[in-house]
């Protein structure tokens, strides 16, 4: 066992579980064996190549299949296109409250193998992490909560509410496939009063846990505004005034320096209330008087540049990322044009804001177009529903030193189409700090903290879904 101040809460947390309501029997279960099952899945999930593009997540939905046969828990693969499907699987409650959805998805992001140290497909363990493309986004959700429900089955666990899982494709950019198709053709698979995905973290500097992070909200990403600067082409001896790189370069420099305004809802005001409670007193200073007209000019200053993550969740961003335009250094072209990153709030009027941009750009050489895509807009999940109540409770009792923060994910995530169609969308997450290698290079996940996490859903599923012995079956 390990005397790290992560091993010792493990242990602690154990103890404690003694009393999860509607188990089966007196003693918890062997969490360290829980999470040794939750890395060999993890190793072979990694090991199955569904980098998106193409995905063949059908592999990786093939294999839970087979886990999930072999533990008798029924499951269905479900798809719109036969290499990319979903998997369904369900242990059913009594019928009394409706179900909990645990989803996570298969697909992972492309790498560059040159700027890996290890196989980034080879599952390798070193030094207490277990390394590979999609070991923390998000195949080590998905096989914490296989292990749950494993966990949930073998154990007999009385539920008063259905348990599904969901392994999702399409995740990172191409959800036609995925979560569109299983919510426009099989809501009746996944529809559920709540649901937990990815989209939190477990905050442990120094090995210490301190801050239990839950999306309950996400911006929305608008994608394909783009600024598109016209003129007249020409020879590059001879400068235009209408020359199209000109003027796309000051509208981009506008915009670059721009802030929407700050608005906050109840989660953002409640992680910035709760943060201030665990901050140094300057940091805290910040979160408290944020909406203090003496002060708040200056802090928006101060977390622009220091915080940027905090900021934000403040207000709708927008970044230009990509710049395209000429083919000749002596030519004048006709056109450049300008990609902007824009992640809207959720309450965001897309109208209005295409009119500030084109009134902050004021040019008419360059056009403001529409966004090509965007995931749906939806009221946060709530803060006093029965499903954060058993977040904060399970925080408090495997890790009470700690604090429970909602947070509004400035990223996107499939919770976005259950929270529009009515679920209670939660996004929980592990261990993860600043070398996690998300989407980037080596990535990897904590092995002990891959355990507590198992521990934490399943005790945070039981808390919420457990009947007692004596409710129907």
């Amino acid at each position: 066992m390990s005397t790290t101040p992560l091993g010792r809460l493990g242990l602690v947390a154990g103890i404690l579980a003694v009393g999860l309501a509607g188990s089966p029997t007196a003693q918890p279960p062997d969490f360290e064996q829980a999470r040794d099952d939750a890395v060999e899945l993890l190793q072979a999930l990694v090991r199955i190549d569904t980098r998106s593009p193409p995905g063949n997540e059908t592999l990786a939905a093939e294999y839970l299949k087979t886990v999930l046969d072999e533990a008798d828990i029924p499951s269905k693969m479900l798809s719109l296109d036969p290499t990319r499907a979903n998997l369904v699987a369900r242990l059913e409650g009594n019928g009394s409250k409706r179900p909990i959805l645990l989803m996570a998805h298969t697909d992972v992001v492309g790498i560059e193998r040159e700027n890996w140290t290890v196989d980034p497909f080879g599952g390798v363990i070193r030094d207490g992490h277990l390394w590979g493309r999609g070991a923390s986004d998000d195949k080590g959700q998905l096989a914490a909560m296989v292990q749950v429900m494993l966990l949930l089955h073998r154990r007999q666990v009385p539920l008063a509410r259905d348990v599904i899982l969901l392994a999702e494709s399409g995740e990172e950019g191409t959800t036609e496939v995925g979560i569109d198709f299983m919510v426009a053709r099989h809501w009746n698979e996944i529809d559920a009063e709540f649901a937990l995905n990815e989209g939190g973290r477990v905050g442990a500097p120094d090995g210490t846990v301190e801050t239990v992070t839950i999306a309950t909200t996400e911006k929305v990403p608008w994608r394909g505004i783009k600024l598109v600067a016209r003129g007249t082409a020409g020879h590059g001896s001879a400068p235009r005034l209408d020359n199209p790189i000109v003027h796309l370069a000051a509208a981009v420099a506008k915009v670059g320096a721009y802030q929407s305004p700050m608005r906050l809802n109840e989660t953002t005001r409640a992680y910035l209330e709760r943060l201030a409670t665990i901050s140094p007193p300057d940091v805290a200073f910040w979160y408290r008087n944020l909406e203090n007209p003496r002060f708040s000019e200056m802090i928006q200053a101060q977390l622009r540049e220091a915080d940027i993550a905090t900021n934000s969740m403040l207000r709708t961003s927008i970044s230009p990322n990509i710049i395209t335009g000429g083919f000749r250094r002596n030519v004048i072209p006709a056109e450049a044009e300008a990609e902007l990153d824009v992640r809207a709030l959720p309450d965001e009027d897309l109208d209005q804001f295409l009119t500030t941009l084109r009134d902050l750009i004021d040019d008419p050489a360059v056009e403001v177009t529409a966004p090509t895509s965007m995931r749906p807009a939806a009221p946060p999940s709530r803060l006093d529903s029965e499903m954060f109540h058993a977040l904060e409770q399970v925080q408090q009792e495997m890790f009470p030193d700690a604090v429970t923060v909602p947070t509004m994910l400035v990223a996107a995530t499939d919770s976005a189409q259950l929270r529009a169609n009515g679920i209670q969308a939660y996004g929980v997450g592990m261990i993860r700090d600043d070398l996690s290698g998300v989407h980037g290079n080596d990535e990897r996940i904590s092995i002990e903290g891959l355990g507590l996490f198992v521990e934490y859903l399943y005790r945070v599923v039981v808390e919420v879904a457990g009947a007692s012995e004596a409710a129907p079956r």
